[in-house]
């Protein structure tokens, strides 16, 4: 496995432990969690859900303008965000 892929792997288990924590465990636990799950239709976060999504994406990686990459974005790709689009804009700013 290569450093990109362990890299990928980790921000990935991160991301996935935001969501545990903002929608709950339990919840979470039903969902098939994966890098091509969109936060909007795989996962039903709401706009709260994910500003909190947000919040702790911003905290954890404060090196990432997350924030201003997620404003940049058109409506359509906001809507369709996937965890993958995440983690690699993550990936490619800490590059």
């Amino acid at each position: 496995m290569s450093n990109l892929q362990k890299e990928h792997d980790l921000v990935f288990e991160q991301l996935k432990q935001f969501i545990f924590e903002i929608i709950g465990a339990d919840i979470a636990e039903e969902l098939s969690i994966t890098r091509d799950s969109i936060l909007t239709r795989d996962l039903e976060m709401d706009s709260i859900e994910i500003v909190s999504f947000a919040e702790k994406v911003k905290t954890e990686y404060s090196d990432v303008d997350f924030m201003s990459w997620l404003t940049s974005l058109e409506l359509d790709k906001l809507i369709n965000l996937s965890l993958n689009d995440i983690s690699s804009f993550i990936l490619k700013s800490n590059a």
